[in-house]
């Protein structure tokens, strides 16, 4: 997997949704990784955002959630993962 995407939950999804699209248009799949409710939120929202970017372009996406562990400060925590796919 090439590009990883991180989420926070100041992340403006709008901002997000672009990026997205710029990476799904040039490699056809990107990873957004999550910790906490509010990126979550956020991440849900960017990719809501960026199917109606590229649907344009004939892109329908799909997004398959997963949990992974991060290290932060020395201190594991788990995030959730979305590989977002053009399909």
């Amino acid at each position: 997997m090439g590009e990883c995407l991180r989420v926070s939950a100041d992340s403006k999804p709008k901002a997000v949704a672009g990026a997205l699209a710029a990476v799904l248009r040039e490699k056809g799949e990107v990873e957004i990784q999550a910790i906490g409710a509010g990126a979550v939120n956020q991440a849900v929202k960017a990719i809501a955002i960026t199917r109606g970017f590229v649907a344009p372009n004939g892109i329908d996406l799909i997004a398959i959630p997963a949990f992974t562990k991060v290290e932060i400060d020395g201190e594991e925590r788990t995030a959730i993962r979305f590989m977002v796919q053009a399909r």
